[in-house]
């Protein structure tokens, strides 16, 4: 299997963490950390470890690392997970 390679976009300080929604054609990363010195970054990777259900040397960080855009690869994901991530509603949808 080969690595997935994603745009993410990240909230620090989020009210409620999570992953889904799309941020343009990135994928939303919601943390609870604040974007200082890497936590929220090493937490959005976290998220994503856990949302894809793969080990942590299994998500690396390409560029992006003092961005809320980041770029990322997952090795071992499977492309219908982040399918459904992407659909997920986000936080800004409204009913």
């Amino acid at each position: 299997m080969t690595a997935l390679r994603l745009t993410i976009r990240v909230t620090p300080r989020a009210a409620r963490p999570g992953v889904g929604g799309r941020h343009g054609d990135a994928l939303v990363v919601r943390v609870a950390e604040p974007a200082l010195d890497g936590r929220a970054t090493e937490a959005a990777l976290t998220a994503l470890r856990h949302a894809f259900a793969v080990p942590r040397r299994a998500v690396r960080l390409v560029s992006g690392a003092t961005s809320r855009t980041k770029v990322v690869e997952v090795d071992g994901a499977d492309p219908d997970v982040l399918q459904r991530l992407l659909d997920a509603p986000g936080p800004s949808a409204r009913h």
